[in-house]
């Protein structure tokens, strides 16, 4: 309904790293840059999903969610996604709405499964969740200072947190000193940053400044910014947090669609929701397989009444007059669904042999086995939160990787 520029700018978003912790498309070619540049018109481009939005897509065709018609109603489509990873706390959220705005962080994946294994053993988990979810991780790293705003978003579903470069202070050959910036702000412009350091430079804002160059590359984010001699560096680097967005205030807003009800979410509620919604999957796709060895051990049931009087068989087909005469007569002889009677009638000559006999017995040995586990996790809520615990173990295992933003306590919180 929006056109195609709306569908591109999406994908573009989901490809790029320094704005989703957990890039969800593989893109080649350009797909913009830290420094605000465009990404190519979307001919000059190619897109394919990456291991982790596959996961979200798993099972999503053996009706594990509710399927809507699509805005001209011309196909159906998912209201929500079976996804196995947490995509909302992981790779975060930002938008507005008329009257409402969200704006979730991301987080680190393998803190998340830890937290949700947790709740799912002891859903009344609060204060301890906040030890295992330490705070954001934003994929351009940076360094949190305090955990105050951090346990207050947490707590209630908004708060601020305070956001700083990584900066260093070096020496350069010569005796000159200079401070590198390696990471900066999430969601802060690279090119934008630099300008306003320039231009405070020239107001004389900023003093003791007397070079500023962009060493970045594709190993990763240096902006070296050389002091004139006498100069002190902590005092220019406090300027810099002070005067330029170096230091940004992140303002968290956990507002999510809750059955299509906005709702601010704490950190707990947002988890619970999760592991929720993947119960109702696994209940929904354990149905779903029940339904077909179901309707696979019926089949060959009337299969092996079938080889259990073959030449009977073979006499009344071969004496009935069409096939619809047939299946009628197998019906009613041997008291077979109609569903039977037509596998029957289906039957290859091949599977009157003594090894396909062998198969189709341990086929249905096999399938009944398989029915009485499916209906042991549907009896049983304690094997589906095992199911749940073993595919997010599986998840961290594949995909979990190290913080990359840091947490500073300030010293009046310890």
């Amino acid at each position: 309904p929006h056109g195609d520029m709306a569908i591109y700018d999406s994908l573009v978003r989901m490809a790029q790293d320094f704005v989703m912790r957990y890039p969800l498309i593989d893109g080649q070619g350009n797909f913009g840059s830290i420094d605000g540049d465009a990404p190519a018109a979307m001919r000059y481009t190619e897109a394919r999903l990456t291991p982790l939005a596959m996961e979200m897509l798993e099972d999503l065709e053996i009706d594990t969610v509710k399927f809507i018609p699509n805005y001209d109603e011309t196909r159906s489509e998912p209201t929500v996604l079976p996804s196995k990873f947490p995509d909302l706390i992981c790779n975060g959220s930002s938008g507005i709405a008329v009257g409402m705005a969200t704006n979730i962080p991301t987080h680190n994946l393998g803190e998340v499964v830890e937290a949700l294994l947790s709740l799912i053993d002891d859903p009344e988990l609060d204060e301890e969740l906040l030890e295992l979810i330490k705070g954001p991780d934003f994929p351009t790293g940076g360094i949190i200072y305090g955990r105050r705003g951090i346990i207050e978003a947490y707590k209630t579903g908004k708060g601020k947190i305070i956001l700083k470069a990584r900066a260093n202070i070096e020496t350069e050959k010569g005796g000159k000193q200079a401070i590198i910036v390696t990471e900066i702000p999430y969601q802060v412009n690279k090119s934008s940053l630099l300008e306003r350091i320039a231009e405070r430079v020239r107001e004389k804002q900023l003093e003791g400044i007397s070079d500023l160059r962009d060493e970045s590359d594709r190993e990763g984010m240096r902006i070296v910014i050389e002091l004139k001699r006498e100069t002190q560096p902590e005092i220019v680097l406090n300027q810099l947090f002070k005067q330029t967005q170096m230091q940004e205030t992140y303002g968290v807003i956990m507002l999510a669609l809750v059955d299509g009800q906005p709702k601010i979410l704490t950190l707990k509620e947002i988890l619970t929701h999760f592991i929720d919604h993947r119960h109702n999957v696994i209940t929904r796709r354990t149905k779903f397989d029940l339904k077909k060895a179901e309707e696979k051990a019926h089949i060959l049931e009337g299969l092996k009444i079938c080889l259990d009087n073959i030449d009977a068989i073979i006499k009344l087909i071969k004496g009935s007059k069409t096939p619809q005469e047939a299946k009628e007569n197998l019906m009613k002889k041997y008291q077979l669904s109609e569903i039977q009677a037509q596998a029957i009638l289906d039957m290859t000559l091949r599977r009157l042999t003594n090894l396909e006999r062998e198969k189709i017995e341990q086929d249905y040995l096999d399938t009944i086995k398989l029915i009485a586990e499916l209906k042991g996790i549907l009896e049983s809520k304690t094997q589906r939160m095992k199911i749940i615990k073993d595919e997010l173990t599986e998840l961290k295992k594949k995909y979990a990787d190290e913080r990359r933003t840091e947490i500073k306590v300030e010293e009046e919180e310890e």
